[in-house]
């Protein structure tokens, strides 16, 4: 009996031991995950609107999506939410053009794109910067062949060829490539919205 009360203590201090160093790594790296995540944005930003020098952060709310009707979905929440979006300058002060994250999940994870756009709000060029599909199946939304289908395109032509669109979905990932078509029309409908009252 003692032996089993021995071992039950040695194994409760390993593992506070273990918890305690894993809390202070956790803490000692935190900073510099996030300014590593800053910087790869800032850099995705700069590449999907190259001829802006300097970027001006805006964000607005949006209300509050409303529920999932079908009960056996997973509810996301409810609260209001906030759209991040930058206008970027070029060299002489005009504006070049606005950059977002669009966000959406996929077959197996979350999907975020970083999207540039023109001054007429068409798609410059897009960005895949975080995903975790199916290797050779999904995860291919990250490669050239399919951001590139997207330069040129506006909100009305973002969906994909199966749902009326021009995006041609990535052969066998069609999940995926609704997630980030999607995330980006709605995206762009945000930001069109929030442009045009902003020159009222």
């Amino acid at each position: 009996m003692n032996y089993f009360v021995k071992l039950g203590l040695v194994l409760l201090i390993i593992t506070a031991i273990a918890s305690g160093i894993l809390a202070f790594v956790n803490d000692l790296t935190k900073e510099q995950i996030e300014k590593n995540k800053a910087d790869a944005q800032e850099e995705a930003r700069q590449e999907v609107l190259p001829k802006a020098v300097r970027f001006e952060e805006k964000k607005i709310t949006l209300p509050a999506k409303e529920k999932e009707a079908n009960p056996l979905k997973k509810q996301e929440e409810t609260g209001p939410r906030e759209f991040v979006y930058f206008a970027g300058y070029n060299s002489e002060d005009e504006l070049a053009g606005y950059t977002f994250v669009a966000s959406k999940y996929g077959y197996s994870s979350e999907v975020k794109t970083m999207v540039g756009v023109g001054n007429d709000l068409k798609v410059l060029k897009i960005k895949v910067i975080e995903q975790a599909e199916t290797p050779g199946l999904g995860a291919n939304a990250a490669t050239d062949a399919f951001q590139d289908i997207f330069n040129g395109k506006s909100q009305n032509q973002l969906k994909v060829t199966k749902d009326g669109g021009e995006i041609e979905s990535l052969t066998g990932a069609t999940i995926t490539s609704r997630a980030v078509t999607g995330s980006i029309a709605e995206g762009l409908k945000v930001l069109s919205e929030t442009v045009s009252g902003e020159e009222k």
